[in-house]
């Protein structure tokens, strides 16, 4: 391959829907970041279509006039791919591909199960990925997949009368089959691995995808995490021991959470998400220079309420201060002030008086406020060590 094909992105373009209740602006703002997975899979925006709807058509997802239009845009681009901020029926999937000949046609799910393919690095998140890429696939099955039989060789594979597509579904059942046994296996190996740990109190870095985590979770370990500026740069949780104080805990990095997160993955990436359910603490990193960081916040807690780790001592810390974004208002500017609008000053008062939570301000990248943060994490979990060692928090006292 030489490297004009090394460095060649598929061109994409992005489908959303404006429906009832979601204005353009949401919109607009889901498909940045349907834009920035694109790029994390490899690929970049060219252009994006919107169109309003009362809800998805059924067919094709969008009106069979806004498809032309698409189509006719894409056939003139040369466009690589077409990407729906949204989960496609296996109906509107082959309906699509049927009328976009040539052309791949991926939605919100598909991108995300192909970003977690090129990511995974260890066994257990590469059969995690695989499982939730068959779950996906299964329902999709047309007769563009029968390439899957040359898996299992040819002769005697057909039972009788049984169609090319069916073969297909029962080599892909099966493989869900055996992928689930590994996992099983795996998941009893971790659990073994998390017993092991003996009773030290462990915390869990959680938060959306892309803020930061892994690079506190090296500035805490002083151990080198791998971090990066794109989605899901962490799949397998990392577990490191740190000492704060001569107290030693664990802490665990784990995926990002986002939007949409395909349900197909939260039951694969299961065993890796009970490093959020046996966790003491829960630190809650969020990106302050995101402009849409509330709601972010909104997503990580929906996600640990479904995970039933809602009620674990959270802290919250805001990183990336260093990067956040201030535009001060003209004199004469009488609309409603925007987040960019309101000084970091003024926004963290109003977060350290309406949170429950003990929260910071930090930035893991130029290291403000870290000593601070290390100091607020050592006390929440000193309270939980003397609760669980009396005896050994005594001794602790003694020697300091």
């Amino acid at each position: 391959m030489n490297d004009k094909e090394k460095k060649y992105r598929e061109k994409a373009v992005l489908v959303g829907l404006i429906t009832p209740g979601l204005k353009r602006g949401k919109v607009n703002e889901y498909l940045d970041e349907l834009a920035f997975l694109v790029e994390t899979a490899g690929g970049k925006e060219i252009k994006r279509f919107t169109q309003s709807l009362p809800a998805a058509d059924s067919r094709f997802f969008v009106g069979s006039g806004k498809l032309t239009e698409i189509q006719e845009y894409v056939r003139a681009a040369e466009a690589d791919i077409v990407v729906f901020d949204d989960e496609l029926t296996p109906s509107q999937l082959r309906n699509i591909e049927r009328e976009f000949k040539g052309v791949k046609i991926l939605d919100r799910t598909n991108l995300i199960l192909d970003i977690f393919a090129q990511r995974a690095r260890t066994a257990h998140a590469k059969v995690q990925v695989e499982l939730a890429q068959y779950q996906y696939l299964l329902p999709r099955l047309t007769r563009m997949w029968t390439h899957l039989e040359r898996q299992r060789g040819g002769i005697g594979l057909r039972g009788p009368g049984e169609t090319e597509i069916e073969t297909d579904r029962r080599i892909i059942r099966d493989r869900i089959a055996l992928l689930k046994k590994k996992l099983e296996s795996i998941d009893k190996q971790k659990a073994t691995q998390r017993k092991n740990r003996g009773k030290l109190v462990r915390v869990a870095l959680v938060g959306y995808t892309n803020v930061g985590k892994s690079t506190i979770m090296n500035m805490l370990s002083k151990s080198e995490v791998f971090a990066e500026n794109k989605l899901f740069a962490t799949l397998d949780t990392t577990v490191r021991k740190v000492v704060v104080h001569n107290l030693p805990f664990l802490v665990s990095d784990t995926v990002g959470f986002i939007r949409k997160l395909p349900h197909h993955l939260v039951e694969s990436f299961k065993s890796t998400l009970d490093e959020v359910r046996e966790a003491d603490v829960l630190v809650h990193v969020v990106d302050i220079s995101h402009p849409e960081f509330e709601e972010q916040i909104d997503i990580v807690k929906q996600t640990l309420s479904e995970l039933s780790s809602s009620e674990k001592p959270v802290i919250m810390v805001f990183n990336k201060i260093d990067a956040y974004n201030f535009v001060p208002k003209e004199e004469d500017d009488l609309s409603p002030a925007t987040r960019e609008n309101i000084p970091l000053e003024e926004l963290m008062n109003t977060w350290l008086a309406k949170e429950n939570t003990p929260c910071i301000f930090i930035s893991a990248k130029k290291r403000i406020n870290l000593h601070e943060f290390r100091q607020l994490l050592y006390d929440q979990i000193r309270d939980i060590h003397a609760k669980r060692f009396p005896f050994n928090d005594f001794l602790f006292e003694m020697s300091e």
